[in-house]
């Protein structure tokens, strides 16, 4: 490896992580080299296949697993999408390592021959993962849990029937689950304090451990990448074949993992993942759970943060909306100065925010419910699972006495950035909770909002459902008699 011209910097290591039992170092790696690219390539693990190189099939999967104090954390994510430095002290499981001593098949895969869940085969060692950590997390699972573990393994032969049976029967054939000490011991003895660097070429990589190692590198490279799940910039090496010089990975900043709940707020640190955070979310705002069942798939989940779809600044990501109508804000960090900003102050033009030269999210803040106020947010998009939105809102309505003291509305999808409907509002704040206010505030709309015409939509289409989805919350809220099927507005 090169030595690095820069000064101060920090020090050097090997990519550590552990593999079928050993410790595997890398000490030269290209830090967009894709964690699938050096299984088929480098590894000849031809198991885990490349189907579509953006997460949305499942057929590269493979599961990463942590260290969560004393125990391990089994995740199924997309190797297509993942950049292999970001395995440093970790544990990799691909489908050959499922094998066992005497060949034998394990559990999951046995439960797939038995109940035929195998067609074509491309499809399989995808499925035979996404089962293998959901295997290993869970007892006995219900057909929904079943459906959502996987919801990111696509199918072309469209037999999912057997493939479910399979994920239920697996349970039958008898524990052979992994053995928790050994890993937990390697895992502990390649755990890294300080901060991993690599140079390949041109691309230098940095993974620090603490928040003020970041901070520090974020100064000193502005125009740096922060690399977090890597579910969107890993998109920009894999299908727009950009080159990414510096990058600052993120993931094993422990501090930022963290998720905290106070009376006020819920603290969302910015490496904690969408799967964590979705779950506490819920647990305050349960009106919410569609919205986050339906926020791309597991193994998306399991890498992607909360923070990162904050900073993405993508006018259409689902999560920006309802944070918005909850009044969130971001706690951005440059050097050691912190500073708070309303989440809908944050975006300023199409993926522009207000971060400053330096500065990251450090965390997201989210308000604790106070009250009871309405709370809703709505996704329409052409495919239930998987798909981006044509039109995501977010509302939240507080009704006193029949009154609404207070409306925040926001919608992604309509506007070049996530948009608060200030003129809906208004039409909304004061007034009776009723058709005739309701139906004001729809027109006001179209004063907020001139949506545009792409592959997704229409703008007359976005226009339309941007006022019917203000009538389903009154609707909803008003007339429980009538059951609107959340299926349905896919």
């Amino acid at each position: 490896m090169r030595k690095s011209k820069a000064s101060a910097m920090p020090p050097r290591g090997a990519v550590r992580f552990v593999l079928d039992g050993r410790v595997v170092a890398l000490d030269e790696v290209d830090p967009t080299r894709t964690v699938l690219q050096y299984l088929r390539e480098d590894l000849r693990r031809t198991g885990t296949k490349e189907g579509c190189a953006e997460g949305d099939c499942g057929a590269c999967t493979v599961v990463v697993v942590q260290l969560e104090g004393d125990d391990l954390r089994f995740r199924a994510v997309n190797s297509c999408i993942q950049f292999l430095p970001t395995l440093d002290g970790k544990a990799l499981f691909t489908v050959e390592s499922l094998r066992g001593d005497d060949g034998a098949l394990h559990a999951v895969q046995r439960a797939l021959v038995d109940c035929h869940g195998s067609q074509c085969g491309f499809c399989t060692p995808g499925f035979v993962m996404s089962m293998f950590a959901f295997y290993e997390s869970t007892d006995r699972p219900s057909r929904r849990e079943i459906n959502e573990a996987l919801a990111g393994n696509l199918c072309r032969c469209t037999g999912y029937r057997p493939i479910v049976e399979a994920a239920s029967r697996m349970y039958d054939y008898g524990a052979r689950r992994i053995p928790r000490e050994p890993v937990v011991e390697q895992l502990r003895s390649i755990r890294r304090d300080d901060t991993l660097t690599l140079e390949s070429g041109r691309r230098r990589y940095f993974a620090p451990t603490r928040v003020d190692a970041l901070a520090a590198l974020r100064e000193q490279y502005p125009d740096s990448r922060l690399l977090a799940g890597g579910t969107d910039i890993a998109l920009w090496v894999t299908k727009q074949h950009r080159d990414l010089d510096t990058l600052i990975y993120i993931g094993n900043v422990r501090d930022l993992a963290e998720i905290t709940v106070s009376d006020d707020a819920i603290d969302v640190g910015a490496t904690a993942s969408l799967t964590d955070a979705f779950a506490v979310v819920i647990d305050e705002y349960p009106e919410l759970e569609t919205l986050c069942r339906r926020f791309a798939s597991p193994p998306i989940r399991n890498a992607a943060t909360l923070a990162g779809n904050v900073a993405n600044a993508s006018p259409i990501g689902d999560s920006m909306p309802a944070l918005i109508a909850l009044d969130s804000k971001v706690v951005l960090r440059r050097g050691k100065r912190v500073r708070v900003l309303p989440l809908d102050s944050f975006y300023v033009a199409y993926q522009k925010t207000a971060l400053e030269p330096g500065e990251f999210i450090e965390r997201v803040s989210i308000p604790r419910r106070r009250g009871s106020p309405i709370v809703r947010s709505y996704k329409v998009s052409k495919r239930f699972d998987q798909d981006i939105s044509a039109v995501c809102g977010g509302f939240r309505i507080d009704v006193v006495d029949g009154v609404v003291r207070e409306a925040r509305i926001a919608y992604g999808g309509v506007a070049a950035i996530p948009k608060r409907a200030f003129a809906c509002e208004r039409a909304l704040a004061g007034k009776r909770w009723s058709e005739e206010t309701v139906r004001a505030a729809m027109n006001a709309l179209d004063r907020d909002y001139a949506p545009l015409t792409d592959m997704r939509a229409s703008a007359g289409y976005r226009r339309d459902v941007t006022r019917n989805l203000l009538w389903r919350l009154f609707v909803e809220t008003t007339r429980p008699d009538v059951a609107i099927d959340v299926f349905a507005i896919a």
